[in-house]
């Protein structure tokens, strides 16, 4: 019996030390992608970030100081619109 303990002793702790799997998101990009394609079109400033399911919602402002918004397709990174404050 004592020969059964050890190897088993063994054996749940090398399961238990298994590398964690990361969480699978799909294809969908991730939301530094999407900060990176809002920056790329003028957002200077962050104030909000939402996900909705298909698409990134990207609030913050310009650099002039106005408000914009950019909402970036979740799949493709492709921007759907652009909202700005005059």
């Amino acid at each position: 019996m004592r020969k059964l303990i050890l190897p088993a002793i063994v054996a749940i702790g090398l399961g238990a030390a298994a590398p964690a799997m990361a969480y699978d998101t799909g294809d969908q990009i991730s939301m530094q992608a999407a900060l990176d394609v809002a920056t790329d079109i003028g957002v200077m400033t962050i104030s909000h970030t939402q996900f909705l399911g298909d698409e990134w919602q990207i609030e913050g402002r310009d650099s002039s100081g106005r408000w914009m918004e950019v909402d970036v397709d979740a799949r493709t990174g492709d921007v759907r619109n652009v909202d700005r404050g005059w």
